[in-house]
């Protein structure tokens, strides 16, 4: 195991993370089955403990700088810890089944919960891009005053952190985009907001993961060393880069490694 390739390439990732909000998982998971060959489990429970200190460092940077909608991490919150605990437990039963190729199963589950995310992020994109004058249908906003938004919110916090505790993908990706749609935060708020909400959901996750047995910490620790001074290092620069442009390269590159995890050879 080259331990600094693997601090490089997670501070690369840090960055990004930091940047966009987005990204975490769903290039470090790849990253460690296809560059280090390490077995999807692994790769999964790893991560999750390892991007539990990025999306925590990253969170209470944004907090600090105020781009954090408190409101909408509590509701959140109060869904996807559940709903990431739940995904834990269907591990754990996955794990009884002596019949069941447990790695097999996961690379494809991640492959197609990135390849889902991403080419739904990637087609709002380029709808934003292409015809910015295109009135695209709005959602209808949810409104955390009330009972109904606020369970709504709960149920859709529920079911991504289902997902999350399942394949470690999309505690950044996908509620981006509940974010945008439901909440229509503007981008100054949306990375900060998502950050946070991602350090309390993978707090859990990761207490959730640890009771798997399938943590390497020989790989936690260098994704740590590399990836939260990375996550510090884009939250400084999320106001200056081009984040259409930005977006719109890592979901292309996103495309490409979750085709391969869906479809191996």
């Amino acid at each position: 195991m080259d331990t600094l390739l693997l601090s490089g390439l997670s501070f690369g990732v840090g960055i990004v993370v930091g940047l966009t909000g987005i990204g975490g998982a769903s290039l470090i998971t790849p990253m460690l089955i296809f560059v280090f060959q390490v077995p999807a489990s692994v790769a999964i429970s790893s991560d999750v403990v390892a991007a539990t200190l990025m999306k925590v460092v990253g969170g209470v940077q944004h907090w600090r700088q105020q781009t954090v909608d408190r409101t909408v991490v509590q509701w959140l919150a109060l869904g996807s810890v559940p709903g990431s605990l739940i995904g834990v437990g269907i591990l754990h039963q996955l794990q009884q089944v002596a019949t069941l190729n447990l790695d097999d199963l996961l690379l494809r589950l991640i492959g197609v919960a990135i390849l889902t995310v991403t080419l739904v992020a990637l087609v709002q994109l380029i709808l934003l891009t292409v015809a910015p004058g295109w009135q695209l249908p709005i959602l209808p906003k949810f409104d955390l005053e009330t009972w109904r938004g606020r369970s709504l919110t709960i149920a859709i916090g529920a079911i991504l952190g289902c997902i999350v505790g399942l394949t470690s993908v999309s505690s950044g990706s996908m509620f981006a985009l509940v974010l945008i749609a439901f909440f229509q935060l503007d981008a100054r708020k949306l990375v900060g907001t998502d950050l946070a909400q991602a350090g309390i959901l993978l707090v859990f996750t990761a207490i959730g993961h640890l009771t798997l047995g399938t943590v390497d910490w020989s790989l936690v620790i260098p994704i740590w060393l590399g990836s939260v001074p990375g996550v510090l290092v884009g939250t400084k620069l999320c106001q200056l880069a081009p984040q259409r442009l930005l977006r719109f390269v890592i979901y292309l590159l996103l495309v490409t490694v979750s085709w391969k995890l869906a479809h191996p050879p």
